[in-house]
């Protein structure tokens, strides 16, 4: 155990001089293009055309840094990611580690992603971090976590700030289950999604449910609550109580 305390310590103390040569890295492209802009400010010998010219340069210099970081840091994910099968894993294991790693990607593009989303780029990201995501599918949050696990259907709505996960921590292990997530489905604001969850097509989760782990929703259902439970069957009446 000290033995691998002890790497994991090293391990993580590595993490910050890779998280500035990934940052400084994508910086590249928009700083280059900041100090053409800067030298091109310099041809305008009205002081406040100057200094317009300047602070475009620079407001593009953070988009472009911020797209260019997202998207290195969804193909970084995907690459390093370990392909674990559902089950449970020791988290005092290498391939926990390698699992964390590639979660620190995640962290690193948290920088950004929340302004990127919804968009194609916020998509782009999470099929490069290895997400199954068909096409018209609109996510508005940037906690869909484990997204090599995800896979999330056509014309499918995720509401801001929504949690998916597709893994847990309990009892010295760490936990690893897919999240299935079926054609239509509306997976309501700050609600979450707990690992080997599988949303019906058409189903609806409330805004702020959460969805236990393992729990199948059938398909046109609505669900909401904490945990969620069924308030609406697909044939629009109410469920029976017991």
């Amino acid at each position: 155990m000290k033995s691998f305390i002890l790497i994991q310590n090293t391990l993580t103390a590595l993490i910050i001089p890779v998280l500035a040569i990934v940052i400084g890295l994508t910086a590249m492209p928009a700083l280059a293009l900041f100090y053409y802009g800067h030298d091109l400010s310099k041809t305008f010998d009205e002081y406040w055309m100057e200094i317009a010219v300047t602070s475009i340069s620079l407001g593009l210099f953070v988009m472009i840094w911020g797209v260019t970081l997202v998207l290195f840091s969804g193909l970084m994910a995907g690459l390093l990611r370990p392909r674990l099968e559902p089950g449970r894993y020791p988290l005092q294991s290498f391939l926990t580690i390698q699992w964390a790693w590639s979660m620190v990607f995640h962290k690193v593009a948290l920088l950004f992603l929340p302004n990127l989303v919804p968009s194609f780029i916020g998509n782009t990201y999470y099929r490069l971090s290895g997400a199954k995501i068909g096409r018209g599918a609109q996510i508005n949050s940037p906690n869909v976590n484990d997204a090599g696990s995800v896979t999330i259907g056509e014309r499918v709505v995720i509401g801001g700030k929504a949690v998916i996960n597709a893994h847990l921590t309990e009892r010295g292990e760490l936990v690893m289950a897919p999240v299935i997530i079926g054609n239509d489905a509306l997976i309501g604001t700050e609600s979450i999604i707990q690992p080997g969850c599988v949303i019906g097509e058409g189903a609806v989760i409330g805004s702020r449910a959460v969805v236990p782990k393992w729990t199948n929703v059938p398909p046109g259902e609505i669900w909401a609550g904490l945990p969620a439970k069924c308030i609406r069957l697909s044939d629009g009446s109410k469920p029976k109580t017991r």
